[in-house]
């Protein structure tokens, strides 16, 4: 509707957008499964973020549902068909090293800077303002719309499981999790666990016992930080020596440090999203890098073996021999997320793995059993989301194109991504904003943070969405 400015509609509602979204970034939503309980299936905190936006839907009049903790939504509208927006509001572990305390948000140089700023709070707060700005308009629909709010998308989709079993799937919509202009293909996710089973490997001459090697909290980071624990009487000063050797020529951050047990060795990486693992610096990797000039015992030296032979330099699946590449969605990768090592105990690797059109899951799990076999380590657990891809000339695609058009000037461009949204999550959805062309992917990265213009964007784009898709 040409006559209404949507952008101004955001601006009159500009204060209230912040203090709410204030309010929903300051709660740590973050999976933490010992907390978990009653109507709170992903621990407390993440229960009360969700109960958040119920409450705020109440206020404001819209029609809520809370589906036991996995998942709620807000809904306005009449009509048989049901057009859905679909959101997150847990969000990965902050990590270190933020300029500003990461559940404190914070306004520097037109940024708000918080974990969930860009991942995905503020884009559910735009979403919902949206929402409320059609209802506030008393605009005309004749199809309802309901704000789908999901609590594990960044673990196993749980929530999505438990939601659709019991309510209705949208007939299409979108979700403001990823870019602009439209995602309408995403790559196939493998997250595996792999267990090892302490294979012994002979070794000459004196070593140090790998007693720990930890790194790494979610599968879909790029871990930015390892530590090992490495005990034994070897020459600690020569050991140092080579830590300290290899920072320097690699120029990454660490120490080693001498304790009664024998040393400690810290890398510091660089985190950043597991759909692309090459933009960060994965400090598990580069640990194994390291380790791999140090004399291990028989167990620990087959670790980091398997770790420098099948993922270091591997992030696009060369090590594990499962490289491959398509034009729509590009090349394999992989992220090897999570890695633990306890001498006489507990060997795991958990990664990530996305591959493109015309990929196998099934040939792909085949041949890193045959890889990883040969190091003592099985596949325990696979949670497989398989490719989503919509075709161009759909009417989703071409309203949102329009709506996309109408308010850049921009031609909407149909994209690829090897990240995995929760549009794949409705029948028919694609990925909707809200990162522009050419701003800053922050998301899952320390100081994290959204273009306040981006918000106010974002927030104008999709109110124009959702009328168009409901009038």
């Amino acid at each position: 509707m040409s006559e209404i400015r949507w952008l101004d509609e955001v601006e009159k509602r500009k204060e209230d957008i912040l203090k709410d979204l204030d309010g929903l970034l300051r709660i740590e939503s973050v999976l933490d499964e010992s907390t978990a309980g009653e109507k709170a299936p992903f621990g407390q905190k993440i229960a009360e973020a969700l109960e958040y936006m119920m409450q705020l839907g109440e206020k404001d009049g819209f029609l809520t549902k809370n589906v036991d903790g996995y998942a709620g939504h807000i809904e306005y509208g009449e009509g048989e068909e049901l057009i859905g927006l679909i959101s997150h509001i847990d969000v990965v572990p902050a990590g270190e090293g933020w300029t500003s305390p990461p559940y404190e948000p914070e306004v520097r140089g037109g940024k708000l800077y918080a974990r969930g700023a860009i991942d995905d709070k503020g884009p559910t707060m735009a979403a919902y303002y949206a929402l409320k700005i059609v209802k506030e308009l008393g605009l005309p629909l004749s199809k309802r719309v309901r704000l789908i709010i999901g609590t594990d998308e960044e673990s196993k989709w749980r929530d999505m499981k438990a939601y659709f079993a019991r309510e209705e799937m949208p007939t299409m919509g979108f979700s403001p999790d990823a870019d602009f202009p439209i995602i309408a293909s995403e790559k196939g996710l493998l997250d595996i666990l792999l267990t090892g089973n302490g294979q012994e490997q002979p070794v000459d001459g004196d070593y140090w016992t790998l007693a720990e090697f930890k790194s790494g909290q979610r599968v879909n980071m790029v871990p930015d930080q390892a530590v090992v624990k490495l005990a034994g009487e070897g020459d600690v000063f020569e050991l140092k020596e080579k830590v300290q050797d290899f920072l320097l020529t690699h120029r990454i951050q660490g120490y080693a440090e001498e304790n009664n047990d024998g040393v400690s060795i810290v890398i510091q990486g660089q985190s950043h999203h597991g759909s692309e693992p090459h933009k960060g610096l994965n400090a598990a990797l580069e640990m194994a890098r390291l380790l791999g000039r140090v004399p291990l015992d028989p167990s620990g030296r087959n670790f980091v073996d398997m770790l420098n032979d099948l993922l270091v330099d591997g992030y696009f699946g060369e090590g594990l021999g499962i490289a491959q590449e398509e034009e729509v969605l590009g090349k394999l990768t992989v992220n090897a997320g999570v890695v633990e090592h306890v001498h006489n105990g507990r060997q795991s690797l958990r990664i990530n793995v996305r591959y493109p059109l015309g990929g196998d899951a099934e040939s792909i799990l085949q041949t890193i059993t045959d890889k990883m076999s040969a190091y003592g380590f099985t596949i325990d657990n696979v949670d497989h989301k398989p490719l989503h891809h919509v075709e161009r000339n759909h009417p989703l695609i071409q309203t949102l194109a329009k709506v996309y058009e109408d308010q850049t000037g921009e031609k909407a461009e149909i994209l690829a991504i090897g990240g995995g949204t929760f549009a794949r999550a409705l029948k028919t959805g694609v990925a909707f904003g809200p990162l522009f062309p050419g701003s800053e992917e922050t998301a899952h990265q320390r100081d994290e943070h959204i273009l306040l213009e981006d918000l106010w964007r974002s927030t104008a784009i999709y109110a124009q969405a959702i009328y168009e898709l409901a009038r």
